[in-house]
């Protein structure tokens, strides 16, 4: 058995349950973690100790009445620095929002806490959560817990190092990048990036923000595949204002069995080079499934072509965030467009002429999109899995010293571009 610090969130929740431990012993014991192993890790850089020890200690007192709150009853939880907690500052890293003091929940938060988990703290971010490492100029540079001089992903970074660390029994994350995927990626723990929309981003939004943003999702981080599905069945559903008109309901896997699967593998693209190291990994994946009787195809693929999809990706992303601009950043991208030469093809260029995309080129982008989505629809009515690296690297040690697109990963002894791995 696993020690109780890394043991699933819904182990955690059954031993409370079982009374095995306690609410608020289950609290101390990671709260003792936190103070004991974050002053070297710097994860869960806003913290609400008393506050959760009360609501423990109720939560113990509800138990002994048996009044079970709901299915993860007094387990502690984190989340994400940009997710709003009445009382608690949100920043998103930005030194301008430093004192923005949330005055209610996200819905994601209510959700967690109706589920009857205890929340006692918040996780590090990037600024503007934008970035593969997670830094900023008010909480500092956090590290990965497999080794302190490398990054531990980002944006949801804080929220994967606490997990892999054992400071916090679930986690809830944002991705619009890969900020749910690469931390988990980086740091060893699981990850959904869910559905766009289906889970309300009410309450973790930049303060000017009140619709949705496109592409940009909330969902779960944990240490385990049943606590992704246990989180996502609380965290999903419409918000308020839609609840009026739809419900949603997840639909089971159609296979039962690991031997009724359907597994495309794909080790690396040309648009995103894939290390040695990280390719073997994902080969000994799919070689144990195909000795466990899964049916494996390594040549199966939807029919998309691979590197539209990565240029009609960029412009989507760099839109949906193109109104972080203030009006003379805009006009400066507007000037450096037009001294693009036509054929630049550099992230960077893809990045900026996105920006400051015209409506009908947005159009554009999204039809592409939507024709790619059916071709992904088809393709999952034959195979029920693609098994793809997260990243073409492991994690990299901190680079702070450049803009993003300057930087650079080892990739077969090969100096390749970060945003490459956008992909």
């Amino acid at each position: 058995m696993l020690d109780v610090p890394f043991r699933s969130a819904r182990q955690l929740a059954s031993d409370i349950r079982k009374k095995k431990i306690g609410c608020l012993e289950l609290l101390d014991l990671y709260l003792t973690r936190v103070e004991k192993h974050d002053g070297a890790l710097n994860a869960v850089v806003v913290r609400d100790f008393e506050r959760a020890r009360s609501r423990a200690r109720a939560a113990d007192r509800a138990l002994a009445k048996r009044d079970v709150w709901g299915p993860l009853h007094g387990v502690p939880v984190t989340v994400k620095e940009s997710y709003d907690v009445a009382g608690l500052p949100t920043t998103w890293g930005v030194p301008t929002y430093k004192n923005n003091v949330a005055t209610r929940n996200a819905v994601v938060v209510d959700r967690l806490l109706g589920a009857g988990t205890v929340l006692f703290g918040k996780t590090n971010v990037p600024l503007f959560l934008a970035d593969w490492q997670s830094f900023n100029a008010i909480y500092g540079t956090t590290n990965n817990p497999w080794d302190v001089t490398r990054a531990p992903g980002g944006s949801s970074g804080g929220s994967a190092a606490a997990l892999a660390a054992g400071l916090t029994g679930l986690e809830a994350g944002s991705d619009i990048g890969s900020s749910i995927r690469n931390p988990a990626h980086f740091c060893g723990v699981y990850g959904h990036k869910p559905t766009w929309g289906i889970v309300p981003r009410t309450g973790q939004a930049l303060p000017w923000q009140k619709a949705p943003v496109d592409i940009d999702v909330v969902g779960p981080l944990a240490r385990s595949a049943d606590d992704l599905a246990i989180a996502l069945s609380i965290m999903a559903g419409p918000d308020a204002i839609d609840a009026a008109g739809w419900q949603l309901r997840l639909r089971a896997p159609r296979a039962k069995r690991l031997r009724d699967f359907k597994v495309a593998l794909m080790l690396d693209a040309p648009e995103s080079r894939v290390d040695r190291t990280v390719q073997d990994r994902l080969q000994a994946l799919g070689d144990f499934l195909g000795r466990q009787k899964v049916k494996v195809n390594d040549r199966a693929r939807p029919a998309i072509d691979t590197a539209e999809a990565f240029a009609v990706y960029i412009r989507l992303l760099r839109s949906a965030t193109s109104d972080r601009q203030t009006d003379a950043d805009f006009e400066s991208n507007l000037d450096a467009v037009a001294a693009l030469a036509t054929d630049d093809q550099s992230y960077n260029a893809r990045a900026t002429r996105a920006a400051v995309m015209s409506h009908r080129e947005w159009l554009a982008a999204n039809e592409a999109r939507h024709r790619m989505r059916l071709a992904w629809a088809e393709f999952f009515t034959t195979y029920d899995l693609l098994l793809y690296p997260v990243d073409g690297v492991a994690a990299f040690p901190h680079d702070q010293h450049r803009e993003r697109y300057e930087r650079t990963v080892d990739v077969n002894g090969v100096a390749v571009a970060v945003t490459d791995h956008l992909f």
